[in-house]
C-alpha cells in the first residue's frame, strides 16, 4: 500500500492542480520527523542533532530529532521504510545500512530499493582507544599485546554488523587477533561501557569519542583514515602499524521510497545550504565529522559501491550477527 501511495500521490496532486514544482517550494509546511537510528551520543546523533537544527532555523520548521535504536538501525530503518512517502519522515543511518544488508540473513526491508538516499552528512573518521588501564600506549603495543593474550582483550562496538564493530573486526583479521566483542546499543552506550572499564579498547569514530579523549577517560593509538587526522595530528594512522589498513565511513540522510522527486531535490538543497554554514562545519569537523555533500544521483552511485565494498568487507573479516 506504501509504495502504491508513492507512485500515486505526485499523479493525484498535479492532477488536482498542485504542480509538484509548488508543493516542493512549499515543504515543509508542518514538523518533519527525523529518524536517528542509534541512541543519543553516538556520531549518527551528533551529526543529526547539529545539521537539523541548522535546517530548523534555515527553514523556520521544525525537524524532530527521534533516536530508534537498536539492532544495528534496524528497527529505527523499518520504521522509516514503512513511513508514508511524504517527506515528513526521514531518517539518519551511517554506513551500516549498506553493512546491514550483508549481515543479516533476512531483513525486513531493501536497503538499496527501499529508501532514497538525499545526501551524505558527514564522512567518518574511526579512532582505535583503549582504557588507561591496559598497558599499552602505542598501537604496535596493542597489537602485540592482543597476540600475547588471546582472547583476553575485550573491546566494544555500537551494535553487531555496526562500522565500530566491522572496523575492530577487519584490524582484528588483518593482525589475525583473538579478541572478545562485546556488541552495545549504539556508539553512546559502547562508549560509556568503555569508560566504566566494563570493556579494554573500541574502534569507533571520533565524534562519539571525542569528549572522552579530551578528557583522558580514554587513550587514543591510532585513527583509520588514511591521513592523520588535523584535529590529532600525534595520533598515528592504524595504516602506520596494521599496513593497509583504511577504513572510512560517512553519515548520511534516507527518504522511504517513493518521496516526490521535488521534494528530494528541496530537501538536498537545503542539506547542502545547512551544511555550507561555517559554523555547522566547524562544530562537525571539530569533532573530525567533516561535511559532505552529494546530489541524489551521486549518493545513489556511492551507495551501491559501498554495498559491494562491504560485502567484501564482511566476509574477509568474518564478522557476522550473533
Amino acid at each position: 500500500m506504501k509504495r502504491l501511495l508513492g507512485c500515486v500521490l505526485p499523479l493525484v496532486l498535479a492532477a488536482s492542480g498542485f504542480p509538484l514544482a509548488a508543493i516542493a517550494q512549499a515543504y515543509p509546511v508542518k514538523p518533519v520527523r527525523v529518524v536517528i537510528v542509534f541512541p543519543p551520543g553516538g556520531s549518527n546523533d551528533v551529526v543529526g542533532r547539529i545539521v537539523f537544527q541548522k535546517m530548523s532555523e534555515n527553514i523556520g520548521q521544525q525537524f524532530v530529532i527521534e533516536n530508534r535504536g537498536g539492532a544495528a538501525g534496524t528497527i529505527g530503518s523499518e520504521v522509516v521504510a514503512n513511513s508514508p512517502p511524504d517527506g515528513y519522515t526521514i531518517m539518519v543511518q551511517s554506513t551500516t545500512h549498506v553493512a546491514n544488508a550483508h549481515l543479516y540473513k533476512k531483513l525486513p526491508y531493501d536497503v538499496l530499493n527501499d529508501f532514497i538516499g538525499i545526501t551524505p552528512l558527514a564522512v567518518q573518521v574511526g579512532m582505535l582507544v583503549v582504557h588507561p588501564s591496559l598497558p599499552v600506549h602505542t598501537g604496535a603495543q596493542f597489537v602485540a599485546l592482543a597476540r600475547k593474550r588471546p582472547g583476553e582483550i575485550v573491546y566494544a562496538s555500537a551494535g553487531n554488523g555496526s562500522y565500530v564493530h566491522l572496523s575492530m573486526a577487519l584490524l582484528a583479521s588483518m593482525m589475525h587477533l583473538d579478541m572478545i566483542h562485546v556488541p552495545y546499543k549504539g556508539g553512546g552506550p559502547a562508549g560509556t561501557a568503555l569508560v566504566a572499564g566494563e570493556t579494554q579498547a573500541m574502534l569507533a569514530t571520533i565524534g562519539s569519542l571525542s569528549s572522552h579523549i579530551k578528557n583522558g577517560r580514554v587513550r587514543p593509538l591510532g585513527v583509520s583514515s588514511a591521513k592523520r587526522a588535523a584535529q590529532f595530528p600525534d595520533v598515528p594512522t592504524i595504516g602506520e602499524f596494521v599496513p593497509g589498513y583504511e577504513f572510512t565511513a560517512w553519515v548520511g540522510c534516507f527518504a522511504p521510497k517513493g518521496v516526490p522527486k521535488p521534494v528530494i531535490d528541496r530537501l538536498n538543497a537545503e542539506l547542502k545550504r545547512a551544511l555550507s554554514d561555517p559554523g555547522v562545519a566547524s562544530r562537525l569537523s571539530a569533532q573530525t565529522l567533516d561535511p559532505f555533500h552529494l546530489t541524489p544521483a551521486e549518493f545513489a552511485a556511492r551507495m551501491k559501491s559501498d554495498y559491494d565494498k562491504y560485502e567484501k568487507v564482511v566476509r574477509i573479516s568474518g564478522a557476522r550477527i550473533d
